[in-house]
């Protein structure tokens, strides 16, 4: 039991805990970048006036790829009907 407590001491077990701290925090960002973006895809919709259905909505906002993100940022300021946000898809 002695030897187990001291390994979580050791420099190596250090380095790897704190790799895996960067990890999380960068998969975080990554994470709230795409929340956010998608926030902004249906704000502009709304800003607009254009109806956003839930099917439109789920969809948006279960996508993690900032670029698709961003195709769909650019198309939301230029669409008529929120479902053109996935032509050529």
């Amino acid at each position: 039991m002695t030897a187990i407590q001291y390994f979580w001491r050791h420099p190596l077990a250090e380095q790897v805990r704190e790799e895996g701290r960067e990890e999380g925090r960068e998969e975080g960002r990554e994470e709230g970048r795409a929340e956010a973006k998608a926030e902004m895809i249906l704000r502009i919709l709304e800003w607009r006036g254009i109806p956003v259905s839930d099917a439109v909505r789920e969809r948006v906002s279960a996508c993690t790829e900032l670029d698709q993100l961003e195709v769909w940022a650019q198309r939301a300021m230029h669409v008529t009907d929120a479902a053109e946000l996935f032509v050529e898809e």
